[in-house]
């Protein structure tokens, strides 16, 4: 398969099938601190710490925070109707990690998707090493740090969703099964924007992140992965561990800043959604929901 080519800040709006260019607030920066070697130097020593996030996460917190909120609304075009709280957020956070009104996801029949964002599919691992920056493999292992799990999921599909700042930051369960303990696994706080993923899509294999294996009884072993990001200052699980999952419901959220999903499926488990293998093959994300199916 010839490699795909990086369609930076371009992606597919799956309801229409419309090809969009990505509101970027954070492209200067963004570009600064990951392709010039100016650059190098502040990323290494700031933006990948893990106390800029903190810091971060605390001002979010602040009463002060609050005078953000309505700018960014604007500017990112965030629908706060579908959302509780009808916009009386105490704090940026508070906005930040809202919560979706009942029934305004509609739950698909398979595999649905854990959160809003933009995604990526790959019918294996590999397809996955192909699409990015030449010179980096997607090593599974690295991912997981965990030699048995990579060994299960090294040629299995997987999907990647993307969450910007504007999008929806609660995650869900794509599907019923037993869900077992979330384990963490230490990192940095680099940004997944798509100017910074470009340059090293061994973000995922450097940031803080936790994974959680849900078993099922039609896809098998779906492990699910959140990864954290610049100035997201903490993955929250709200789900209670070794219990039994309902498609749909609440799993947890991410605090403020950017973040990614990653899914992989046991081989030949499952079937991903041919238009987003499709897109995905073009070099391009495809923006999904909360609740909309992506395989079966």
């Amino acid at each position: 398969m010839a490699k795909a080519k990086r369609r930076l800040t371009e992606f597919i709006e799956r309801s229409t099938g419309e090809l969009k260019r990505e509101k970027a607030p954070d492209a200067r920066t963004l570009g600064f601190l990951y392709h010039s070697p100016f650059g190098k130097l502040p990323l290494a020593l700031l933006a990948k710490r893990k106390f800029l996030s903190s810091l971060s996460g605390r001002f979010m917190d602040s009463r002060w925070s609050k005078a953000y909120i309505s700018a960014f609304v604007k500017a990112q075009d965030v629908n706060l109707d579908e959302f509780e709280g009808e916009g009386r957020y105490k704090t940026f956070n508070d906005f930040f990690c809202r919560k979706l009104k009942p029934g305004v996801r509609p739950i698909s029949e398979g595999i649905i998707s854990p959160a809003d964002g933009k995604i990526l599919a790959f019918e294996q691992v590999e397809t996955c090493r192909k699409f990015f920056v030449k010179g980096y493999e997607f090593d599974v292992c690295e991912f997981l740090q965990n030699d048995a799990l990579a060994k299960k999921y090294d040629q299995s599909p997987m999907i990647i969703i993307r969450l910007a700042p504007a999008d929806y930051h609660r995650f869900h369960f794509p599907s019923n099964g037993h869900i077992g303990k979330s384990v963490k696994v230490s990192g940095s706080y680099y940004s997944v924007s798509p100017i910074a993923l470009d340059k090293k899509i061994e973000i995922f294999c450097e940031n803080k992140r936790e994974y959680s294996v849900l078993s099922t009884h039609d896809y098998g072993d779906i492990l699910i992965c959140e990864v954290g990001a610049t100035l997201v200052g903490s993955v929250v699980q709200t789900y209670q561990p070794d219990s039994e999952a309902v498609k749909g419901l609440e799993k947890g959220y991410f605090r403020f800043g950017g973040s990614s999903i990653v899914l992989l499926f046991e081989k030949g488990k499952v079937t991903l959604a041919k238009d987003l293998i499709e897109n995905s093959k073009a070099g391009l994300e495809t923006t999904i929901r909360m609740g909309e199916n992506i395989g079966f």
